[in-house]
């Protein structure tokens, strides 16, 4: 699919497999000739233009997040009719997916929840948590690099991102299986899928099992680990949380934390293994593997896009919107803005702002995970390269260079691999 074939009336972008195995030639089309449109079939406003994402991240009083992780279409027992919808949805709040979590809260509930987020994911923290990233990297490829090949995403990523979380709160050594049980070994195209959707609702609750129970546990004895602290955090007004919204917020990091990184430590080496150049240059120069982090973050954001709901009647690009708006902001192609960075399509490891990405948001929902998954990526890619002569992508798998069988997900959300087969030839001295 080529730029000259796109009529955004043609297309729906929710449904088009064309789109959804490959949107870039979509998001080039609709940045260079409609930066904000309404399509016509749900009635959507879907924006790609950079400045325009970032006046709807500015604007949480006017675009709601409550309908964050849903589809094109609010289904509502009632009309949403209106100046102001802000009471409104929150009394029907139950009825939007995830409506726990806290990616789809607004002020003043998220502002709230945040305060507690950012008092579990400290730099002090995050510092501490290094050296466990080291290692496990070290220990996971222990196993994997004698095997000469490995499926990256199941037999490393997964696992991997998951320990990460589970480090960052101090959950115990003895409870990593039952983690890595629960939420990396779900076999199957991830997403999409009402089954797969229903097993992570069911791995949410069991986890929320879990965390009240710790939580329970620490409040009547405290042990002075991380899970205690976390047990005895407090709102910004002093009042203790129910345990119950302690668990949520320890398992939405799992929850929004552990897909993401998986994805992007996918595509990442992707990339590296298909490109013997750059693979080269950062065996050669690591310090350049952050930069190349950013990057491959503008580049294919793993999260393509997200949804707002307008609470308040607004103008955006030129669009008038209603109140009851559905916004779909395609983080994805805000990264390919040229009016922001220059060549867009062109990857380039040095690029100087390449930072200025949206693929973490913005605004008062920045992911509060992005230093966790930035660190998790850079040991990860670190270590394989030091570890290894050469990386490339399977052939048995994957089909030659030029002409790849990808397994990509199938989805308009979200860009990743349900598979991703690597073969390596280890250092010798390894």
């Amino acid at each position: 699919m080529s730029t000259v074939d796109i009529d955004p009336n043609e297309i729906d972008y929710f449904t088009d497999a064309a789109v959804a195995a490959d949107a870039v030639p979509y998001f080039d089309h609709m940045l260079a000739n409609h930066p904000v449109w309404r399509e016509d079939k749900y009635g959507v406003v879907i924006v790609t233009g950079y400045e325009e994402a970032l006046q709807v991240y500015h604007q949480p009083e006017v675009y709601s997040s409550i309908n964050r992780t849903g589809g094109p279409v609010v289904d509502l027992p009632v009309e949403l009719a209106g100046d102001d919808l802000t009471d409104l949805l929150e009394q029907h709040r139950k009825y939007f997916p995830t409506n726990d979590q806290i990616v789809t809260f607004d002020p003043p509930m998220h502002t709230d929840h945040r305060a507690l987020l950012m008092g579990l994911i400290t730099p002090k923290r995050l510092k501490e948590n290094e050296d466990f990233l080291r290692s496990t990297a070290d220990r996971f490829l222990d196993e994997l690099l004698p095997t000469g090949g490995c499926d990256y995403i199941w037999d490393y990523s997964k696992r991997y991102a998951v320990l990460a979380v589970a480090d960052l709160l101090g959950v115990p050594v003895e409870d990593h299986p039952m983690l890595i049980d629960l939420l990396a070994t779900q076999q199957g195209p991830m997403l999409g899928n009402l089954k797969l959707q229903t097993a992570h609702h069911n791995s949410l609750e069991r986890l929320y099992d879990y965390f009240v129970r710790t939580v329970e546990e620490r409040r009547a004895t405290p042990t002075g680990d991380i899970l205690t602290g976390m047990a005895l955090a407090t709102f910004p007004d002093g009042s203790l949380p129910e345990p119950i919204e302690v668990a949520r917020i320890a398992s939405n990091l799992f929850a929004a934390g552990n897909e993401t990184t998986v994805q992007l430590l996918g595509i990442s080496l992707a990339r590296i293994a298909e490109d013997a150049q750059l693979q080269d240059l950062l065996r050669r120069e690591t310090a350049l593997i952050p930069k190349f982090i950013e990057e491959e973050l503008r580049v294919e954001a793993p999260i393509k896009g997200s949804f707002r709901l307008t609470k308040r009647a607004t103008s955006i690009g030129g669009l008038d919107l209603a109140p009851g708006t559905v916004v779909l902001l395609l983080h994805g192609a805000a990264g390919r803005d040229g009016r922001v960075f220059d060549n867009p399509a062109e990857f380039d490891v040095k690029r100087p702002n390449a930072r200025q990405h949206l693929a973490f948001g913005r605004g008062i929902h920045t992911c509060p995970g992005a230093p966790l998954a930035r660190a998790e990526a850079v040991f990860s890619i670190k270590r394989l390269l030091e570890r290894t002569e050469s990386i490339r992508i399977s052939e048995e798998h994957h089909g030659p260079a030029g002409d790849r069988r990808w397994d990509l997900m199938p989805s308009y959300k979200f860009r990743g691999h349900n598979h991703l087969h690597l073969e390596y030839t280890p250092k010798e001295n390894d």
